[in-house]
């Protein structure tokens, strides 16, 4: 399942980046919202065109892939090829050997 969705969201990640850049330009830069065009900053908004419903919609499924993204890396567990290495420690150390008993002489 989180390849699925990964692989969705990759897609989804292109066509965003694709339908950005295929946007005209709005004509007027950010300096114009410092002072030199206050009148078109609160003025009546352009007219949506089609690229921009479609910018919204792809970015709405960006958003909803990155959350379901998050939300089934929380669930999916790992193993890691460290913890199937033992630390020293936990190695098992030969068994000192017992002191021999004294020999008896008779």
């Amino acid at each position: 399942m989180y390849t699925v969705v990964l692989a969705i969201h990759l897609f989804v990640c292109f066509l965003l980046i694709i339908a950005v850049l295929m946007q005209s330009g709005k004509g007027s830069s950010l300096g114009s919202a410092f002072g030199g065009g206050a009148g078109d900053v609160f003025g009546p908004g352009a007219p949506v065109n089609i690229m921009n419903k479609v910018t919204t919609v792809i970015a709405i499924l960006f958003m909803v892939t990155s959350l379901t993204l998050a939300i089934l890396s929380t669930q999916k567990t790992t193993n890691s090829v460290i913890d199937t290495f033992q630390t020293p420690a936990e190695q098992s150390a030969p068994a000192e050997k017992a002191p021999a008993a004294p020999l008896e002489s008779k």
